[in-house]
């Protein structure tokens, strides 16, 4: 490997991550530099994350499935973006809350490729769904093929579509094409951004051509061409009219969906062209970490804006609570008739009545 790095005897990754310390295998012990209250504020920052994302997506996938008046083509790619956050969460989160606890990769590599497999995948699963989700609003709006009408066979194929690409992209690293190994502060697992190997620069400039900048190609060009069809007939009928305008809510919901996502990955990608370009630069584990964690939180910002921004959950919402309380009123006015009505009195209680 390159200066930065060196493999120990056993096979684990030994980090140098400064060249005033001695190299530390990560699967065996904490960097002894680092005091331990970093570790369990990184901890305690993923305990948050992990648990925010694990309900809020919960809650998306939930009310999708209880609810048939949201069960629409339209809305698979969206429920399909939560369960890859929801999984990231699950696998990813999880093992990072634990290895920050003990400071180090305690569990071993296989935990270790583990992470870094899921962490990758579920995050381009999504990364893919943001450009599926735009390239369908764009053709339903749009309508670039006329009256052909988006179904949900359609939305099944997209989504097939997005996990097997992603899987494809994701396998090569445990099979030899690059590996996934220990970052810098030793608690998370990621690509092999510092190797200074030709196996592994090929690995990283494809992942980022099929996986960062195709799908961020796709979604620029499918909001790009939506928004100039929107904005052209706002000009010609001088607002848009009752058709247009849940369409719009739809695109700008997706928009700062998008916009939320590129928010928390670009810190994250711009610090691995760093270091995939520089692999032997000199970085604080710490200030290395800030990136990878912060991307992390992109998990929690796609739930919340699902539910406040899409009008259907509201819709939705009101109509189930109008329906509950229609049913109250009605229960308790069948009460009120049934005890104001005469009672009909039976033989036996004429004959118990005036015996």
């Amino acid at each position: 490997m390159d200066g930065a790095r060196k493999e120990s005897e056993n096979g684990s990754l030994l980090i140098d991550a400064s060249s005033h310390f001695p190299l530390v295998d990560p699967f065996s012990q904490p960097l002894h530099f680092i005091e331990s209250w970093n570790f369990h504020l990184l901890s305690a920052l993923m305990f948050l994350v992990t648990s925010l994302s694990l309900f809020e997506n919960f809650i998306v996938i939930f009310i999708t499935v209880k609810f048939k008046q949201l069960r629409q083509p339209l809305n698979y790619v969206i429920v399909n973006l939560s369960v890859a956050d929801f999984l990231v969460s699950l696998v990813g989160g999880t093992i990072s809350f634990l290895t920050n606890l003990k400071g180090y990769f305690y569990m071993g590599h296989w935990a270790c490729v583990l992470e870094g497999f899921a962490v990758t995948f579920f995050g381009i699963v999504a990364l893919w769904s943001l450009a599926l989700l735009a390239f369908e609003r764009y053709v339903v709006i749009c309508r670039p093929l006329g009256n052909w009408h988006f179904k949900g066979k359609h939305a099944a194929l997209g989504i097939a579509f997005v996990w097997v690409f992603s899987l494809i992209w994701t396998i090569p690293p445990t099979m030899g094409w690059s590996s996934y190994t220990p970052s810098k502060i030793g608690t998370t697992c990621e690509p092999n951004w510092y190797s200074g190997k030709y196996n592994d620069h090929t690995f990283i400039i494809t992942l980022f051509t099929t996986c960062f900048i195709m799908p961020l190609l796709v979604i620029l060009g499918s909001y790009g061409k939506l928004m100039r069809k929107l904005r052209k007939v706002s000009d010609a009928q001088g607002r848009l009219g009752s058709v247009q305008k849940p369409e719009r809510q739809v695109a700008r919901m997706v928009v700062i969906m998008i916009l939320a996502f590129l928010i928390c990955w670009t810190p994250y990608a711009a610090f691995s062209i760093l270091v995939t370009s520089h692999p032997s630069i000199e970085l604080d584990p710490r200030l290395a970490a800030i990136p990878a964690f912060f991307s992390k939180t992109a998990t929690v910002y796609n739930p919340i804006i699902y539910v406040f921004m899409n009008n259907q959950v509201l819709v939705v919402k009101n109509t189930n609570s109008y329906e509950s309380m229609k049913k109250q009123c009605n229960a308790k006015h069948r009460k009120g008739a049934s005890s104001n009505k005469p009672k009909r009195l039976k033989p036996c209680d004429l004959k118990r009545k005036y015996s």
